[in-house]
């Protein structure tokens, strides 16, 4: 687990997300007491739990982002989920216990992919000695001088290959495939992953054909190791890890939780929505959710949930479910000043991927100061009088705004363009201006 100090992890965050130094410092907190729980003495680690988030604020104000960048941060399994697609046991639809089995098949993905990476070396080694195989074929003769020969040949053509110099000759491989029959599985609600585990379980049964693929060198060599890399990774350990990394550093990012809020009084669909979160009840507080891969413990897993809470508020959660989230924070609605920062600041801001996506078709595309706050104007003036999306009303508008460029830039033959205040108003002042025009195109 990795041990950023919080400041080092909001000033990580600050470089793509603009504003809510709040909820920042809140989730940074949250991943620095995780490190802190390590460090503990055992007897304590285990009664430690985890302190839940829940994210206060309209659409497009970065609830999501700041979750999604903290895991990718922590190296943490992250999934998002949205409340208002589960439903209550009994009925059909998502069981809320499908999170934590995603989040362990997700944590498995990882875990592979990075002993994968850490056995690289040794798989590079065997794909070479197969690559050579195939383009070395028939079996050293027994005699001596036939082995040497035989030998001295494969190491010249092992040089040759390591130059590049053999990238361009086609090889067969032989790649094994199992053909199994299609089955459409109708499953209880909880059986998800069933289907995946008749295809284990009949897997051997059905016998493995090989097909040929005539592949150049070059892709052979990486298909091969793939292979080799494959065969090397241990599953066991792989699932072990996996597991444990789930049930550690674990990060669920439950969004739309406003919509399973219910408001005291109602009937119908609000029987339902309290009905979900007594489900989620459960997982939050800790329990064993049992998976095809065993069980795991929800005990120490961060739940950061989010809502809009226009209509509902946090309140009218059922009174344990707000208790499993001590901490709120409300994130603030964006203006005009953070639509500029927004399109100009971020590492990945709007402006710099609008101008290296041109660059591509050679053009040196350039935005002022005018027209960069002519943007911004547009979006909160359009934020203001339709919906409140937030931040991704700049995407809608620099869309509209350079879709006839991005249209010509192919047969365009000047190279150089700088975008300004009048023609960002000149392409996008009328529609801005009609609130019916504004609700369709912007």
């Amino acid at each position: 687990m990795t041990n950023f100090t919080p400041r080092e992890i909001v000033s990580e965050l600050d470089r793509y997300i603009v504003g809510q130094r709040q909820a920042k410092r809140a989730v940074a907190i949250a991943l620095r007491n995780r490190w802190r729980r390590q460090q503990v003495p055992e007897e304590l680690r285990e009664e430690i739990a985890p302190k839940n988030i829940i994210m206060i604020g309209p659409t497009g104000v970065g609830k999501t982002e700041i979750a999604r960048r903290l895991a990718k941060l922590a190296q943490a399994p992250f999934i998002k989920v949205e409340a208002s697609k589960f439903t209550e046991v009994g009925y059909v639809g998502r069981d809320v216990e499908s999170m934590v089995r995603d989040l362990l098949e997700l944590a498995i993905i990882m875990v592979r992919e990075e002993e994968a990476k850490s056995l690289r070396i040794k798989a590079e080694a065997q794909a070479e000695e197969r690559l050579l195989d195939l383009l070395l074929p028939g079996e050293a003769d027994r005699s001596p001088d036939k082995q040497d020969q035989h030998q001295a040949t494969r190491d010249k053509l092992r040089k040759l290959l390591r130059l590049g110099e053999l990238d361009e000759r086609f090889v067969e491989l032989e790649v094994e495939t199992t053909r199994m029959p299609t089955m459409n599985i109708l499953t209880p609600q909880g059986g998800e992953d069933m289907g995946i585990n008749f295809q284990e379980m009949f897997g051997n049964l059905f016998p493995k054909k090989t097909s040929s693929k005539r592949l150049l060198v070059r892709d052979a060599r990486e298909q091969l190791i793939e292979i080799e890399a494959e065969k090397l990774v241990d599953m066991e350990k792989v699932l072990s890890l996996a597991k444990e990394r789930t049930e550690q550093s674990g990060i669920i990012f439950i969004d739309e939780i406003d919509k399973v809020a219910s408001r005291e009084g109602m009937q119908g669909p609000e029987i339902s929505r309290e009905g979900v979160q007594r489900d989620i009840l459960p997982i939050v507080e800790g329990s064993t959710i049992n998976t095809k891969h065993g069980p795991v413990k929800t005990d120490h897993i961060l739940f950061i949930a989010a809502g809009a809470f226009h209509v509902s508020k946090p309140s009218d959660l059922i009174p344990e479910l707000q208790g499993r989230f001590p901490i709120r924070v409300e994130l603030e609605s964006l203006g005009e000043e953070e639509f500029i920062r927004i399109l100009t600041e971020p590492k990945n801001a709007l402006v710099r991927q609008y101008s290296e996506l041109m660059k591509t078709e050679g053009i040196d595309l350039s935005f002022n100061e005018g027209a960069i706050r002519e943007i911004a104007i547009t979006a909160r003036t359009v934020n203001d009088r339709t919906e409140n999306i937030g931040a991704r009303r700049l995407h809608t508008i620099m869309e509209k705004l350079l879709e006839t460029l991005s249209f010509d830039a192919p047969e365009m033959k000047q190279q150089k363009l700088e975008i300004d205040a009048d023609e960002v108003k000149n392409t996008l002042a009328d529609i801005a201006k009609d609130e019916d025009l504004s609700r369709f195109i912007l």
